[in-house]
Protein backbone atom coordinates (compact mmCIF):
# COMPACT_ATOMS: atom_id res chain seq x y z
CA UNK A 1 0.00 0.00 0.00
CA UNK A 2 1.45 3.32 -1.00
CA UNK A 3 0.44 6.93 0.43
CA UNK A 4 0.91 10.46 -0.93
CA UNK A 5 4.09 11.55 0.77
CA UNK A 6 3.95 13.93 3.29
CA UNK A 7 6.72 15.10 6.23
CA UNK A 8 6.54 12.50 9.48
CA UNK A 9 5.46 14.36 12.27
CA UNK A 10 6.50 13.84 15.90
CA UNK A 11 3.14 12.94 17.14
CA UNK A 12 3.24 10.04 13.95
CA UNK A 13 7.09 9.43 14.98
CA UNK A 14 5.41 8.54 18.85
CA UNK A 15 2.44 6.32 17.37
CA UNK A 16 4.90 4.44 15.76
CA UNK A 17 6.60 3.95 18.45
CA UNK A 18 3.91 2.44 20.09
CA UNK A 19 2.66 0.40 17.55
CA UNK A 20 5.87 -1.24 16.43
CA UNK A 21 7.98 -1.59 19.37
CA UNK A 22 5.13 -1.33 22.30
CA UNK A 23 6.84 2.26 23.53
CA UNK A 24 3.99 5.09 25.05
CA UNK A 25 6.06 8.08 24.64
CA UNK A 26 4.37 11.15 24.83
CA UNK A 27 4.80 13.01 21.68
CA UNK A 28 5.26 16.48 23.76
CA UNK A 29 8.03 14.99 25.64
CA UNK A 30 9.68 13.58 22.11
CA UNK A 31 9.55 16.82 20.65
CA UNK A 32 10.89 18.86 23.29
CA UNK A 33 13.59 16.25 23.91
CA UNK A 34 14.02 15.72 19.88
CA UNK A 35 18.33 15.01 20.49
CA UNK A 36 17.86 12.41 23.40
CA UNK A 37 19.18 9.01 22.52
CA UNK A 38 16.25 6.68 21.86
CA UNK A 39 17.34 4.71 24.75
CA UNK A 40 16.03 6.97 26.69
CA UNK A 41 12.52 6.81 25.72
CA UNK A 42 12.75 3.00 26.23
CA UNK A 43 13.40 1.89 22.10
CA UNK A 44 16.16 0.30 21.35
CA UNK A 45 17.51 -1.07 17.85
CA UNK A 46 14.70 -3.83 17.18
CA UNK A 47 12.17 -1.38 18.01
CA UNK A 48 13.55 1.27 15.64
CA UNK A 49 14.05 -1.40 13.03
CA UNK A 50 9.92 -2.03 13.25
CA UNK A 51 9.46 1.66 12.94
CA UNK A 52 11.04 1.29 9.53
CA UNK A 53 9.51 -1.74 8.63
CA UNK A 54 6.28 0.48 9.18
CA UNK A 55 7.32 3.15 7.24
CA UNK A 56 8.35 1.31 3.99
CA UNK A 57 5.24 -0.63 4.12
CA UNK A 58 3.08 2.73 4.17
CA UNK A 59 5.16 4.89 1.51
CA UNK A 60 5.86 1.63 -0.73
CA UNK A 61 9.40 2.13 -0.79
CA UNK A 62 12.52 1.16 1.19
CA UNK A 63 14.09 4.08 3.62
CA UNK A 64 17.72 4.71 3.81
CA UNK A 65 19.78 2.11 5.48
CA UNK A 66 20.96 4.62 7.92
CA UNK A 67 17.55 5.27 8.90
CA UNK A 68 17.64 1.86 11.65
CA UNK A 69 20.70 3.46 12.80
CA UNK A 70 19.61 6.70 13.75
CA UNK A 71 20.33 7.15 17.61
CA UNK A 72 17.84 9.91 18.10
CA UNK A 73 13.81 11.22 17.17
CA UNK A 74 15.59 14.52 15.23
CA UNK A 75 18.38 12.30 13.24
CA UNK A 76 15.55 9.75 12.52
CA UNK A 77 12.97 12.70 11.58
CA UNK A 78 14.94 14.57 9.46
CA UNK A 79 16.72 11.33 7.27
CA UNK A 80 13.22 10.19 7.04
CA UNK A 81 11.46 13.28 6.12
CA UNK A 82 14.62 14.09 4.03
CA UNK A 83 14.33 10.54 1.82
CA UNK A 84 10.52 10.99 1.41
CA UNK A 85 11.00 14.96 -0.05
CA UNK A 86 14.11 14.22 -2.50
CA UNK A 87 12.52 10.37 -3.05
CA UNK A 88 16.04 8.99 -2.26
Amino acid sequence: MTTEITQLTVEELASLMKKAAGVTVDPHDLASRADAPFADFGLDSLGLLGIVGELENRYGRPLPTDAERCKSPRAFLDLVNGALTTGA
